[in-house]
Parts: structure tokens; sequence; C-alpha cells
């Protein structure tokens, strides 16, 4: 149910920026959605239809670049998208990681008329 409070936000962030460029139409916005968000394209998708209706966004398309997550290994560096229950390192099995991708959610762009 976040994604409705999400997508209201969004859509308000996109409306902004649409009026201070004086664009009579939002053709199409450009989201990034980490793997880790917690956000359903589908759902963001379904809100927005019904949340743009009579704004210049209406009909705008959303695209979506969906991030996976990855994992840096403090001990020894290594890079890797870590399982859904195993959160080791696969090289040296350390646990000491730090996440560098997966939990990103913005708008990355906006296309106006």
């Amino acid at each position: 149910m976040h994604e409705m409070a999400i997508t209201r936000s969004m859509l308000d962030l996109v409306l902004g920026e649409a009026a201070k460029a004086e664009a009579s139409k939002v053709t199409m916005i450009n989201i990034v959605l980490g793997e880790m968000s917690g956000v359903v394209d589908r759902c963001v998708q379904f809100y927005f239809d019904y949340m743009s209706k009579d704004t210049p966004a209406e009909g705008a398309e959303l695209c979506f670049r969906n991030v996976p997550k990855k994992a840096r290994c403090r001990k020894c560096g290594n890079i890797f998208s870590p399982g859904d229950i195993c959160w080791s390192c696969d090289k040296c099995q350390s646990l000491e990681l730090e996440i560098i991708s997966g939990n990103e959610l913005y708008v990355e762009s906006i296309e106006v008329e």
C-alpha cells in the first residue's frame, strides 16, 4: 500500500517540474527502482494511471530501470549479488558487507512537450 503514497509524491514532483518548465504535457517519466526498495512497479503504474487523470501527466509512459542488489565485502573487496537467504561473501564467506546498490528509488528524468 505504500506505493500509493510514493506515487502521489512522484506525481507531485513531476507536475511541479513540468509547471516550472511551462510544459503542457508530460510524455515520459524515467524511474530508478532498486530491487530492495520494496516498491512494486506494477502497483506504481496502477496508482499513477488513476492519480494522473486530468493532469498534464495523464497518459505519460512510466519507464522503470530496475537496479539489482549488490554488496561489497569489507574484508576482501569482492562485489557480488547476495542471494535471498545467504548474505555472506561468495569468495571469503565474510558477513562484513556493505550494500552498494538495490535501495534506489527516484525519478531520474522526465520528458515533456
